[in-house]
Formats: C-alpha cells, sequence, structure tokens
C-alpha cells in the first residue's frame, strides 16, 4: 500500500514544504494539497518548490476541478512541472466543492468532469485535444510524458463515471464498509465499459490522529481534532440526499443518516479542527470515517483496506499533532502495513 500526506496551502508554505518533505523521509510516496483559490494560496507554485526539494514524491490536488481553471492551463501547468521534474504529478479531480461554492458557482456537472478529464489527460501526454471545436497539442511536450487523473466520487454516476473514464478513483473517508460498497461499484463500471478493473487506482484518503493509548479522554481528544472531516463529507452527502432522497436504494443510508442534524456550513472553517459548524458529526462517524487510536488499531484498519483493494491510504494531517502523525506512520504504521 503507498501512502500519501494530505495538506491544506496554509501560508507559509516554508512550512508545506517542510512537512511533504518529512513525509518523504517516513516513507510516503505522495503529496496531495487542496486546491481552493479563495481559500489558500496557489498549490502548483508550491507543487514547484515541493518537487524542488523531494526526491521522489509525487504531488497533485485532491482535489482540483474544471470549473476554476480552464483545462488547457490545467494541463499545462502539470506538463511543465512533469517537465520540470520528471513525471511526478498526478491530477485529482471532482466537482469542486469549496472552490466553487466560495466563488459563488455551483460545482460541475458530471459531463463536464467527463470532458475535461479527456482533455488535461490528452494534453498531458503531448496528444491532441479538443477544446469545444478547436483542436491543440502542446508541442513542446516531450515523448514517455504521463498524467494520471484520479477522480473522487461519493455518488453512483460519479462512481460509475469514475469506473468508465478515470486513472484512479479518490474516496475521502475511511469507512470499511462504505469503501467495499463504493469499490465494487467503481470496478463495476470498470468492467462493464471493457477495462481491466485493476487499471483503476484506488486511494482512500482520511483523517488520522495516533494516540498513545486507548483510554477515553486520548480517543476523546483525537475526536475532537477529527470531527471537522464529518463536516466535508456531509457537504457532498448533501448534495447526494437533495439528489436522491434521503431513503434511496442508490446511495446506502450508512453514509446519508448522519447529516439530518446538519444546518448550515461556513467554508470560512472549512478542513478545520475548529470548525464550529461539525457539531452535528457524532463520535460513531468519525469514528468510521477517520483512523484515530493507537498505532495498532491503525495498522488494523489500513490492512482491513488494503484487504479490500485500497492502493493508497492518504493522511488528511489537518489537526494539533501534524509531524507527530507522520512520524508515527512511517516509524510504526507503514512499515507494519507493508512489512
Amino acid at each position: 500500500m503507498d501512502f500519501g500526506l494530505v495538506l491544506q496551502t496554509d501560508p507559509p508554505a516554508s512550512r508545506v514544504v517542510a512537512l511533504m518533505q518529512r513525509a518523504e523521509r517516513n516513507g510516503f510516496r505522495y503529496g496531495w494539497t487542496f486546491d481552493s483559490a479563495v481559500l489558500w494560496q496557489e498549490p502548483f507554485v508550491i507543487y514547484s518548490q515541493i518537487l524542488a526539494h523531494t526526491r521522489d514524491l509525487t504531488v497533485g490536488p485532491m482535489v482540483t476541478n474544471p470549473g476554476t481553471r480552464t483545462w488547457e492551463v490545467t494541463a499545462s501547468t502539470f506538463a511543465t512541472l512533469n517537465d520540470m521534474f520528471g513525471n511526478r504529478t498526478v491530477c485529482g479531480i471532482g466537482r469542486g466543492d469549496s472552490a466553487m461554492r466560495v466563488a459563488g458557482r455551483r460545482p460541475v456537472t458530471l459531463a463536464r468532469i467527463s470532458e475535461a478529464m479527456k482533455v488535461i489527460r490528452a494534453l498531458g501526454r503531448g496528444e491532441e485535444a479538443d477544446l469545444g471545436g478547436t483542436v491543440v497539442r502542446f508541442p513542446w511536450v516531450r515523448p514517455g510524458a504521463e498524467l494520471p487523473v484520479w477522480m473522487a466520487a461519493y455518488g453512483p454516476k460519479a462512481l460509475k463515471l469514475a469506473g468508465e473514464e478515470a486513472d484512479g478513483f479518490i474516496l475521502q473517508l475511511a469507512d470499511p464498509y462504505l469503501t467495499e460498497y463504493m469499490i465494487k461499484a467503481v470496478r463495476d463500471a470498470a468492467l462493464a465499459a471493457g477495462r481491466d478493473p485493476a487499471d483503476v487506482s484506488v486511494c482512500v484518503a482520511a483523517p488520522a490522529y495516533v494516540t498513545g493509548d486507548d483510554s477515553p479522554e486520548a480517543l476523546a481528544h483525537a475526536r475532537e481534532q477529527c470531527r471537522w472531516f464529518g463536516g466535508m463529507v456531509g457537504n457532498h452527502v448533501a448534495d447526494l440526499v437533495a439528489r436522491y432522497g434521503e431513503h434511496s436504494a442508490a446511495v446506502p443510508e450508512e453514509l446519508t443518516g448522519y447529516i439530518k442534524a446538519r444546518q448550515g456550513y461556513d467554508y470560512a472553517h472549512h478542513g478545520r479542527s475548529d470548525n464550529p459548524d461539525t457539531a452535528f458529526v457524532p463520535d460513531e462517524i468519525v469514528d468510521r470515517f477517520c483512523l484515530i487510536g493507537t498505532a495498532e488499531q491503525h495498522i488494523a484498519r489500513l490492512t482491513a483496506l488494503r484487504e479490500l483493494g485500497v492502493d493508497q491510504f492518504a493522511v488528511y494531517d489537518m489537526h494539533d499533532a501534524q509531524e507527530a502523525v507522520i512520524d508515527a506512520y512511517g516509524s510504526r504504521i507503514i512499515p507494519a502495513v507493508n512489512g
């Protein structure tokens, strides 16, 4: 199993770079960041520094979207980084939750994601792509260039699209039941489309908080540091409930049930451990969606996820123990899982 680190691009950028360096030293192979231009600093500028100060780390957004950047600019940015540092980028893409809503726009449609994935992947490889009637190609992309495109998804139509067209599937929660359910949906779609399901990489991303013991006090603190994640996922779940209803065979109630008490959401606190808009998230959801507890408990959950077909676990590291979690994964958890 590969491991990734997910950060917000809060200033100073030097700290983001330093944490990514620390992650690589501890055996992480991927470095991801949020991409929301109003809320955080520009990630692609920072990727250049991360790549320059690491040896093998692959970097990319978790996730960008087809609405805030034109597709040829997105592809050119990735292709430039790859030309400078080797094929060390991955394009994580989704509908655009915070990035679009903070700018007063709605998340994009799945049809737009499908079109964007094709264009960004092709241009990043030096191939031709149709920009709505104008066919273009980057003449400076050298042979051998690659740009995998991984899609974030929760709902049935998005899972289907990920299986049919994406190089990888990003699932932002670590609940074993829902992971199994969604991986099956993606693989079934890949198979129906004539693809080898094994060609679609699976990345599960969630907060991880390693405690010294499993005392009630330690677990309570860990839950409070990670409760924000249930609120972030709840934004996507609310969209699914609005589309399919609270009780629908299309979406498992294990995912939709917990947002009944959700009142509102202020993106000014998005992805932060002190988010005041996540009081509705119960402890059960934190325990299911996140990895909290002792190193041994992390190892057990990660082993179970790997057996379900997860190729990468990406650690959301937004809490009060950033360095400690990176180091605990490097010294104890990654060696045990991959031993």
